[in-house]
């Protein structure tokens, strides 16, 4: 038995949603702890893309329950969509296979209408938001006025609190935003309806967690994002609304920290990031044109074009003690393919000072220069590459310089988008070295 945890390392889009599927072969339970609908998750499997919002990727794999917890806010009708979707690709979701806390918030349109209108009023200013309402709903959440599954379940008390946020959401949409003001009536029945559907399948999640502990299953928890959007310890305020980091998949599913057995940090082979927010290690040139034109750098939820740099260490670094990773999930690598020169970010020179830590301020941030190490890269194909032998020796280079530099093991490399394109190095549910390990042979 184990419990394991999959977190993001940078700002998202590390591909955590190949990795998950990758370990759900092991797991049982597949739980999302954190975010919403403006995470994107690109699975390839047998040749067929597929994307995932909220439902956890493992729900690929029969046989497998798949959980969303409290700490996710919820967009029903996203969630039905894709529910339709995997249903006429043949993936039916059930109570059997799904499993939503009774306790997660649910995003309502007024959240869709406020994230909108404030990245309006913002105007150059904007943070860069997907627009999907996830800030606003964990506001009412802190606030206390949010609306949770179990609401849409009772018409009486969910009219009431309904009523009761429609007040003040309007005022602030009409007077405040110069937006229109939504209509409770349709809102009401328009959800209740979604109440009805979900029903099935929510439940309390942290109990099945507790008996799937005591019966002695894997359990894999999903996080959204990366570590550097959490909304405290991340690039703030260019961060997400919820704490990206391993620590929340213990509150935002519902299981004690003495339960979990590890955590791994996915990471690209170089670095990206979607929207505003300071990125020092960017690069505005060929070069990383060439990354997002041949790692397909364009996001999942929004088709936003991701900009692209080097691997940032210093960045890395912070999440590996932010989140106690045990290992890493290398990503990507088939993109560095044919770059003549590769370079990793070792430390900022900022003002006359050398850096190794992210600094708080984000003036300070944004005046960083990043002071590189540089490698040789490689022009073989690694694409069909299976065994850590097999890599070019600049490619195994690279892979031991990340380790070293972080000190952290390399656990899993990615060299396509597919499934089988992965050299596993260490399983965290085996336990057990699968082929050689970076400080092997060379």
């Amino acid at each position: 038995m184990a419990n394991v945890i999959i977190v993001g390392a940078q700002w998202g889009d590390e591909g955590k949603g190949k990795i998950v599927d990758l370990l759900s072969e092991q797991a049982d339970f597949i739980v999302r702890f954190q975010g919403g609908n403006n995470a994107g998750h690109t699975l390839v499997v047998n040749g067929e893309k597929h994307i995932f919002h909220l439902i956890p990727s493992g729900i690929l794999h029969k046989g497998k329950k798949c959980m969303i917890g409290n700490g996710v806010v919820l967009d029903p009708r996203v969630l039905l969509e894709e529910m339709d979707q995997l249903a006429q690709a043949g993936l039916g979701v059930t109570p059997d296979n799904l499993l939503i806390s009774l306790y997660t918030h649910v995003i309502m349109p007024y959240h869709r209408a406020l994230d909108l209108a404030r990245e309006k009023k913002k105007g150059k200013t904007a943070i860069g938001t997907t627009g999907r309402g996830i800030g606003p709903c964990y506001e009412d959440k802190v606030g206390r006025t949010g609306i949770r599954v179990h609401d849409l379940f009772d018409p009486a008390s969910f009219s009431d609190k309904l009523a009761r946020n429609l007040e003040e959401k309007n005022f602030i949409l009409k007077n405040f935003l110069g937006d229109k003001p939504l209509d409770a009536a349709r809102i009401l029945d328009e959800y209740l309806a979604y109440g009805e559907k979900l029903r099935p399948f929510a439940g309390n999640v942290s109990v099945q967690l507790q008996q799937a502990d005591g019966a002695g299953r894997n359990v894999l928890f999903e996080g959204a994002q990366g570590t550097l959007l959490d909304v405290d310890h991340g690039t703030y305020p260019y961060v997400t609304s919820s704490n990206t980091v391993a620590g929340n998949a213990c509150c935002g599913a519902g299981i004690g920290p003495t339960r979990i057995d590890s955590v791994i940090g996915v990471v690209k082979a170089y670095t990206t990031r979607v929207g505003g927010g300071p990125f020092p290690s960017e690069l505005l040139d060929e070069t990383g044109e060439l990354m997002r034109s041949v790692g397909g750098e364009f996001g999942a939820t929004t088709g936003r074009p991701r900009r692209c740099g080097w691997l940032d260490m210093v960045a890395l670094k912070s999440s590996i003690r932010l989140n106690g990773l045990c290992g890493l999930a290398v990503t990507k690598l088939d993109v560095l393919t044919a770059i003549p020169l590769l370079k990793i970010a070792v430390s900022y020179k900022c003002r006359g000072r050398t850096l190794d830590l992210l600094p708080a301020e984000l003036d300070e941030l944004e005046n960083c220069e990043p002071v590189f190490e540089e490698f040789p890269g490689w022009n073989e194909d690694i694409s069909k590459v299976r065994a850590w032998s097999e890599l070019p020796q600049n490619a195994r280079n690279y892979l031991r310089a990340i380790e070293k530099m972080s000190g952290v093991p390399v656990h899993i490399v990615s060299v396509a988008p597919s499934r089988e394109a992965t050299i596993v190095i260490k399983n965290p549910f085996r336990n057990a070295t699968t082929t050689a390990g970076l400080s092997g042979p060379a």
